[in-house]
């Protein structure tokens, strides 16, 4: 064992100086260091030795596997001990390598150190070297840091130097030099090793420490993204180092400017997995956390799984986070668009964040499961609330996302549930969701397999019917208290939002419910009943409950008629209600006035209203006023709701038809706006039961959209749109100025974007429909108008337009061929539309504006007329085939390069025929295409070329591009055509010269000579292009090469006759 540092070494432990302790290994190293070459050179002069041997050996058998490291590492820490300390016994078994010093070691380890550089990444030897390195150099600081005396403790904080620690300095300072390496994988691999080392060592010298820093900081803006990953994943862990105060007297490269730039690089860095890489190393500090949490939005699926499964379970109590980060997280994971995100997102959720809630500690170990720990419900409850399960457990909130998973995870909180008495006599909110929750994935998951939690954990109809009559009694009482109580009190509204969305989980609860119990399904319809008729009931839970009693009454059209007068009994229950409370002389005031304005000719009239006004004050008159409008807003909220569950016919049910002439019309012709809109939202309802309705109220809901503001005009379009896929497109037809509605909505995106957008949706659905059908005047007005807005950079920011039209414009291209023709056919007027917006924004010359190059532009309307891609019924599996992809028609690239031909002959400006001639080559000919129309452009563009229609040479070659192609088919036409002549008269030639002595070729030898003078007729038909001057070229036309063609054709017959005779008297 060794006792003390070997004299023989040129440093002593007591030497504190770094500097002069690695002169020697930098002198060495200097001739390599100014050269960039893939690694360092060795002098060749140094003789071969027993300790090279021994090091050497060591290393070689690190390559081969990880499995020995260990063994390898003790090995050579024995070689270490040897060189650099004397033995104290000398009983102990000699290694060979006592003869030599610390600088000879230093030398023979940096020497196989450096052989590493230059080995490829996919090369796992090299992984393999650089793991033992940083193994052993660990194992070697962790020895001396046992050997050293207590004495040589320097409580000061200066590092003690000893032999690993030389050693360390030694190689670091021979590999820094190669981090600017002109070879990426010299330069990766001593990044590698760098990163590698200064993640396994607990401390390094001061001065080396800022060397790696300044060295490594160049290294993230490498070119090569595998150089950059090893350079942050060493400046993660120095970061932590310096955030945590080990360099607080630095200025400019202080921890705070390192983390900034590393912040900076996981924001912008383009490589995927360098992001990755700072997200898992960065420390987690206060002012890292919002970045880190950033990564949850990132572009690439494994970097948004590394958040949820490594980070978050890293990062400690979630309760820490704010409310809104919380909600934030699990929504934007939950509803990842990659299922291996969500899983993650869900694992996290059900099992780590309901642990910090039950007061747990995660089990130790790999294996250890959250099934190991009995269920704790009241950490269930806080999870709940820890969520704001009250604005996140609404219609469409992530909380029933997250419940689900974690009752289909999780099952032993799924047999260990127990809703019994007492938890339904103490409902809270978080209560409640659990239990809505539970029934919901009981009934939804697992095809009937978990009904039977249902019947054992659930209550039946009778008596959650109670419970729900009591919340909801508590509810309106307290919706009454808060009516009456000053503006500043707050704790009564909080109490009323929970009894709220207590008696809506409730009514959730009850729309699932089995009604064949007659004494449940009657104790549920009277209370729904009742409950309707309460004024106070807020707007959701009268949604709710309307819902609930449309799935007791019965599915048919008695059912259904049923249904209607109950709502509204309730209706006028409710009317009457609020009517009476402080003034009962004008009661029928409101309600029934509207009749009267109601007239035969159909104007309004005010004489019945004038005449009924009694002598009441101003503050009176105000009242009644709200009154009015609370009344018929109410009133008009419950026939909504009535009219979004019901089906059938308006005019066949009686109870709708009085709704609809004593509430609605009246509601329509209010001078109130909220009443007005409310009316048109449920005459728009109704019209989509009757047709005749819907007809005759176009033109007003066409006039709510021309004389309304945004919100109202999108409600008109909703309306329009909903009645157009009601009942058919001929409503169109009667109605042409229906279409100019949707063109100015289109194009009003600069005074109210909203309404663009949704007029962008609606106009999208009515085309991917065919509800607009093909003969329309107007659907390629609308199409083009799709198109430009989506290229147009005023709707940069209008992100529902573009994340529309992004699925639309393609979903509808590829869906038919005739919808394909039609995007070819307003392609080039679109892309002229294009360019004039162009045009403009570099005339204004504005920077902030920014729009796509025409190319750009042109490459999509290529790709969306690409015959290949269009659906074919029946044969979308063949046309995953290269052979059938060629097989397809493409009639309408031909038709598309006619037409660019067209316009490139037409009055077009220079610029803008550079921008549409490009888009020659891309077209796609196939040879299946139309013969004729094959010809006729193959004319066209034959023309083109003796015209030089094209000037530029990007479209030049274009035109020369698609004229070689079409004159391959061509030619190979004309040779098929000639093969097929050809094996018609040697067909009919035997019966004639029979009785002649001559020799006859068969229709078969005709057709296989044919085939093989195809590739004469092919040579023959290339077009050669001879650049003059002016780089113009000459074609030359199939029709000057014939009389070769047919020449060279008979010599290759000819050729191969003699052939098969010559063989034929060789076998004799």
């Amino acid at each position: 064992m060794p006792g003390r540092v070997s004299t023989r070494s040129a440093r002593t432990s007591a030497a504190v100086s770094h500097k002069s302790s690695t002169l020697t290994l930098n002198s060495r190293a200097s001739t390599a260091s100014r050269v960039s070459t893939p690694y360092v050179e060795i002098s060749e002069e140094t003789p071969e030795n027993e300790l090279r041997t021994q090091i050497s050996s060591i290393f070689r058998d690190a390559q081969r596997t990880t499995a020995s490291h260990r063994k390898l590492v003790i090995n050579l820490r024995k070689i270490q001990e040897a060189c650099c300390y004397e033995l104290t016994s000398k009983k102990g078994k000699k290694t060979g390598a006592e003869d030599f010093d610390e600088d000879q070691l230093a030398y023979e380890f940096t020497r196989c150190v450096l052989r590493v550089m230059p080995v490829k990444k996919s090369e796992s030897v090299g992984e393999r070297a650089i793991r033992f390195i940083g193994l052993f150099l660990k194992h070697a600081n962790e020895k001396d840091n046992e050997l050293a005396a207590p004495d040589d403790a320097d409580e000061s904080g200066v590092m003690v130097e000893t032999p690993s620690t030389r050693l360390v300095s030694s190689l670091m300072h021979t590999v820094l030099p190669l981090l600017t390496s002109k070879d990426k994988y010299v330069r990766y691999r001593s990044t590698q090793l760098i990163s590698h080392i200064i993640n396994s060592l607990e401390a390094i010298d001061d001065d080396l420490f800022q060397s790696l820093r300044h060295g490594l900081l160049k290294r993230i803006h490498d070119k090569e993204a595998m150089v950059r990953v090893q350079a942050v994943l060493g400046l993660g862990r120095l970061a932590g180092n310096e955030a945590d105060g080990e360099a607080e007297d630095s200025d400019d490269d202080s921890g705070a400017g390192l983390l900034e730039k590393l912040l900076d690089v996981l924001q912008n860095d383009p490589s995927a997995d360098v992001r990755r890489s700072l997200l898992v190393n960065l420390p987690i500090l206060p002012n890292t956390l919002p970045f880190l949490l950033e990564r949850a939005r990132d572009q690439d699926a494994a970097t948004r799984r590394a958040l949820y499964s490594r980070l978050l379970p890293a990062l400690g109590d979630f309760r820490h986070l704010s409310l809104s980060m919380r909600e934030k997280l699990l929504r934007w994971g939950l509803r990842d668009r990659d299922e291996n995100v969500r899983k993650a997102a869900g694992k996290l959720f059900r099992e780590r964040w309901i642990e910090d809630c039950a007061g747990a500690a995660e089990p130790e170990g790999e294996d250890a499961t959250p099934d190991t720990k009995a269920p704790s419900f009241d950490g269930l409850l806080e999870l709940l609330e820890r969520i704001d399960v009250v604005n996140s457990g609404v219609e469409n909130g992530v909380a029933l996302e997250a419940m689900k998973g974690f009752w289909e995870g999780r099952p032993d909180y799924r047999e260990a549930v127990n809703f019994n008495d007492f938890f339904w006599d103490t409902l809270s909110a978080e209560a409640v969701f659990m239990a809505r929750s539970f029934n919901d994935f009981c009934r939804n998951e697992g095809h009937g397999k978990f009904e039977a939690l249902i019947e054992e954990k659930m209550p039946e109809v009778t008596k959650l019917a109670f419970y729900l009559q009591r919340y909801i009694q508590v509810l309106v009482e307290a919706v009454k208290r808060v009516a009456q109580q000053e503006p500043t009190e707050d704790e009564e509204e909080e109490d009323t939002v929970e009894q709220e969305f207590i008696v809506e989980q409730l009514l959730h609860i009850a729309q699932t419910l089995d009604y064949s119990d007659e004494v449940g399904r009657r104790k549920m319809f009277a209370l729904l009943r009742q409950s309707l008729s309460v004024p106070e009931l807020p707007e959701e839970v009268t949604k709710l409950t309307i819902e609930a009693l449309r799935g007791i009454c019965a599915g048919d059209a008695a059912g259904e008629r049923e249904f209607c007068s109950i709502v509204l009994e309730a209706v006028a229950d409710v009317h009457d209600t609020i009517m009476d409370e402080p003034i009962s002389e004008d009661v029928d005031e409101s309600f029934h006035s509207a009749r009267s304005e109601v007239s035969e000719d159909g104007t309004e009239s005010r004489s019945g209203k004038g005449s009924k006004k009694s002598n009441l004050t101003e503050e009176e008159e105000a009242d009644k006023a709200i009154r009015e409008i609370m009344v018929n807003m109410k009133c008009l909220h419950i026939v909504q709701c009535m009219l979004e569950n019901v089906e059938g016919n308006l005019q066949q049910n009686e109870h709708l038809v009085a709704m609809l002439n004593n509430l609605v019309v009246p509601a329509v012709r209010s001078h109130e706006a909220p009443v007005r809109e409310r009316g048109l939202l449920c005459l728009g309802l109704c019209s989509l039961l009757d047709k005749s309705l819907a007809e005759e109220n176009l033109t007003l809901f066409m006039h709510f959209f021309s004389k309304g503001h945004s919100a109202l005009q999108i409600t008109a379009l909703q309306i329009l749109t909903d009645i157009l896929n009601q009942h058919g497109a001929h409503l169109l037809d009667t109605n042409p100025t229906l279409l100019k509605v949707y063109l100015k909505a289109l194009k009003s995106g600069s005074k109210a974007p909203e309404v663009q957008a949704a007029a962008t949706i609606a106009v999208s659905k009515l085309m991917l429909g065919r509800v607009i059908s093909d003969s329309s005047t107007a659907i390629e007005d609308l199409l083009k108008t799709l198109v430009v807005l989506y290229f147009d950079p005023s709707t940069a920011h209008n992100q529902g337009v573009r994340q529309a039209l992004s699925y639309f414009l393609p979903v509808y291209s590829f869906s038919r061929k005739e919808n394909q023709d039609r995007m070819r056919k307003v392609s080039l007027d679109a892309m002229h539309k294009l360019f004039e917006i162009q045009e403009t924004l570099d005339d204004e010359g504005d920077a902030e504006t920014e729009m796509v190059s025409l190319s750009t532009i042109g490459a999509h309307l290529v790709d969306w007329t690409d015959p290949r891609k269009c659906y074919v019924p029946g044969n979308q599996l063949a046309l995953n085939d290269d052979g059938a992809k060629k097989a397809v028609n493409g009639d309408v690239h031909l038709e598309f390069a006619r037409d660019i031909l067209e316009r490139l002959s037409s009055g077009t400006s220079r610029e803008e025929k550079k921008s549409l001639a490009p888009l020659l080559a891309k077209l796609y000919v196939s040879p299946s295409s139309t013969e004729t129309l094959i010809r006729g452009v193959y004319d066209e563009v034959s023309i083109a070329v003796d015209e030089k229609l094209i000037v530029d040479a990007t479209g030049r070659n274009a035109l020369y591009k698609i004229h070689v192609s079409l004159g391959k088919i061509v030619n190979s036409m004309v040779e098929k055509e000639k093969a097929s002549s050809k094996t018609r008269k040697s067909s009919v030639t035997p019966s004639i010269m029979a009785d002649e002595d001559r020799t006859v070729l068969t229709a078969t030898d005709a057709g296989n000579d044919a085939e093989e003078g195809e590739e004469v007729g092919e040579k023959a038909e290339m077009v050669k292009v001879e650049e003059g001057e002016e780089s113009e070229g000459t074609i030359r036309a199939i029709d000057d090469v014939d009389d070769e063609v047919q020449k060279q054709l008979r010599d290759s017959l000819v050729e191969s006759l003699l052939s098969d005779d010559d063989i034929e008297m060789s076998g004799m």
